[in-house]
């Protein structure tokens, strides 16, 4: 069964060649990356919205290299204990933890609102239909959906209550209270720690809590590691530039990754 919805009528789409189209005769075509852009003109409110492509490539350099592999091998982990059909990640990004989630599953979405990602991510795995669109409107039909991730993402709750099936789950990743503490030590006048736990009480009408996850990744960074971090995070900008340009000055730097994961269950 498709997954994908026309952004527009919000009929079906259906895949013939490389053009998704819709019965009210709606069109997408499939970018030579391989994605399609659903993210219509009357729904953006700026022409790039998401990443830059210099946060993207910082990203991607930054994963690839496995800092934050516990974290994807402890995703996987817990949806191959789903067994469910379909996915759809809300902010994908890159691709780098949809691409090893989709190996648990039969169909795949991964959604972003930042072309420059969604390009990148394309070349990674062909057995995931990449989407440019927005949580506003998620690009998948009604109660069509075994479980929607989102990994430091927002989490458009009533798209995903539209999207999930009657017993669907929904994934949420967010920083835990340790998260990068010393690199935001360096980086700030005041740190407050994380507070994950406020999704728990954000979801509580819609969704039961089924698992409750922290994982740990501590890492030593050489300097080129620790500018692509810099770089993909949102400090990179809210930090001063003086505090910024020591930190990324230093050879080494030991500091701890720390993600939170939630399993919940969508209520009947």
């Amino acid at each position: 069964m498709n997954l994908l919805m026309c952004p527009v009528c919000r009929k079906a789409l259906v895949l013939a060649e490389r053009t998704w189209r819709c019965a009210s005769n709606h069109s997408y075509d499939v970018a030579k990356q391989g994605y399609v852009n659903l993210h219509v003109v009357q729904h953006k409110h700026s022409k790039n919205p998401g990443d830059t492509p210099e946060s993207v490539q910082a990203r991607r350099a930054f994963l690839s290299a496995g800092f934050y592999a516990p974290l994807q091998h402890a995703v996987v982990e817990l949806i191959r204990h789903l067994h469910i059909e379909n996915l759809i990640d809300i902010g994908c990004g890159e691709g780098y933890y949809t691409d090893a989630m989709q190996t648990e599953v039969l169909q795949c979405v991964g959604v972003d609102i930042a072309k420059n990602a969604v390009q990148v991510a394309a070349k990674l795995n062909k057995n995931v239909t990449w989407v440019v669109g927005t949580g506003a409107i998620l690009p998948v039909l009604d109660q069509s959906v075994d479980l929607c991730s989102s990994l430091f993402s927002p989490i458009p709750e009533q798209e995903i209550l539209r999207a999930l099936k009657q017993n669907g789950y929904l994934l949420v990743v967010t920083p835990a209270t340790e998260h990068l503490y010393a690199m935001r030590d360096a980086l700030f006048d005041e740190v407050n720690p994380h507070e994950p736990n406020k999704f728990v009480d954000q979801l509580s009408q819609n969704f039961e809590l089924m698992r409750d996850v922290v994982v740990d990744a501590p890492m030593t960074l050489q300097q080129q590691d620790l500018k692509n971090l810099i770089a993909m995070t949102p400090y990179a900008y809210k930090a001063k530039a003086e505090l910024r340009t020591a930190l990324e000055e230093k050879e080494n730097f030991e500091l701890k990754a720390q993600f939170q994961i939630y399993l919940f269950k969508k209520k009947s």
